[in-house]
């Protein structure tokens, strides 16, 4: 299912502001989003002020949003598309309705020995932050069991990239990050896995990225996830 099949407009809303609506939800983001639109449909959900350096108010039952109309007729700002989905989903919360299902959007960090698997917890389809997802409870990462002998490593075990499929099952859109490549690679061993064992999970896969693993941090990482998740979210790629 799309994000723009997931959204729920409010019953009450005609049709044109039924469209632009769910427009505002549509995955990718979209591009033809008309200002005057989306000045319409908030004039029908909460009050509007102008204030006095042009931008505008939004406000209802304590749900509130600044936003700057642009300059030309479309709304072209991933980010002002972004704060008016957050406003309209705070706002469906505050009335006991609903809005767009959160999206699960998955990062994987994998080595040999270790897969770190954060969730995106956000609003919509862009991660406002990403915590580590752990959906069975353990308390701990994926593990490997191989061991290294003489310097060299045995044979993966299958299990453990059956382990981290099982995982990303229920996963909208997926992230790896790994180092190395081809036979050194776990993140390219775990691809080649979920395409050859798993096609339903691999489809969700956006993006596999190289990085130095051992000299950056989780925090560069995650910073590094939302950029390529809000990217996907604008494009539908994470290719620069």
């Amino acid at each position: 299912m799309t994000t723009q099949e997931k959204a729920k407009h409010p019953a009450h809303l005609d049709g044109h502001h039924q469209r632009t609506y769910e427009a505002i939800f549509r995955h990718p983001t979209a591009h033809n989003l008309e200002w005057h639109d989306v000045r319409s449909l908030l004039g029908a959900l909460a009050d509007v002020e102008e204030k006095h350096n042009g931008s505008l108010q939004v406000s209802r039952n304590g749900t509130q949003a600044i936003l700057h109309p642009p300059k030309h007729k479309d709304v072209a700002s991933v980010d002002e598309i972004l704060t008016i989905r957050r406003f309209l989903e705070a706002l469906a919360e505050s009335e006991g309705g609903t809005t767009v299902s959160q999206s699960t959007d998955l990062l994987v960090v994998i080595d040999h020995q270790e897969a770190r698997i954060y969730r995106a917890e956000s609003h919509g389809t862009v991660p406002e932050k990403l915590v580590p997802y752990d959906p069975h409870g353990f308390g701990r990462h994926l593990h490997s069991e191989n061991p290294e002998t003489a310097g060299k490593r045995a044979p993966e075990r299958k299990s453990y990239y059956e382990a981290v499929a099982k995982t990303l099952r229920e996963a909208d859109r997926i992230l790896l990050f790994g180092n190395g490549t081809g036979e050194s690679s776990a993140m390219d061993r775990l691809l080649a896995d979920l395409k050859k064992n798993h096609e339903d999970v691999a489809g969700h896969v956006i993006g596999s990225i190289v990085i130095d693993e051992h000299h950056t941090t989780e925090g560069e990482l995650l910073a590094k996830a939302r950029e390529l998740f809000l990217k996907h979210a604008a494009s539908g790629s994470v290719s620069s």
